[in-house]
């Protein structure tokens, strides 16, 4: 996430924050609550802060980036509290394993404006059941599909070289889909 906030920041404040079990060193993420509650403790801190205050008191829009579980958290989030909108950077639709639960419940109560970006490769968010869900969903939302890329958003070495282009000319233009949804959506 930290080279994504350095490239979201030229579209404005970028406040990053990390959840509690992950300042813990645990690799086993907090219990639901816990996480919306951390979220939660993030988006107020980060409204209050000096530097993303306009005149006259008001704040600036604030867009709730997200990557996996952040970005799903950030969903759940946006049910409580106002935010302008949401992007998602390889939505986990789908768990890991055969039992793999379906997380949509979420996204079809949202009423939030989002953007999903999601590789060709992910195996947590197929495109074809997140085509299913965006079906249903009654929020505006928006895809962006980053072809070859993997749950990260990175393609492969092999697939680069075949269209002549480095990670890098991707991940700009994944910046220029959220810059242009941001300004369409703020």
């Amino acid at each position: 996430m930290q080279a994504y906030k350095r490239r979201l920041e030229a579209l404005g404040s970028v406040v990053t924050f990390d959840y509690p079990y992950m300042k813990r060193g645990s690799k086993r993420p907090d219990p639901h609550a816990k996480l919306v509650a951390a979220h939660r403790e993030a988006l107020a801190a980060a409204r209050e802060a000096p530097a993303n205050r306009l005149t006259q008191g008001a704040t600036d829009p604030v867009v709730l980036v997200g990557k996996s579980m952040g970005g799903r958290i950030g969903c759940h989030l946006a049910l409580e509290e106002p935010v302008a909108a949401l992007v998602c950077l390889g939505y986990p639709l789908v768990g890991m394993g055969q039992a793999a639960k379906l997380r949509d419940r979420v996204l079809v109560e949202l009423a939030r404006p989002i953007l999903f970006v999601q590789g060709t490769r992910d195996k947590l968010c197929p495109l074809g059941r997140l085509s299913d869900v965006r079906s249903r969903m009654t929020a505006p939302n928006e895809l962006f599909v980053v072809e070859g890329g993997d749950h990260s958003l990175a393609v492969t070495k092999t697939a680069l070289a075949a269209a002549g282009e480095s990670q890098e000319d991707v991940d700009r233009r994944v910046i220029a889909a959220i810059a242009d949804f941001v300004r369409r959506h703020t």
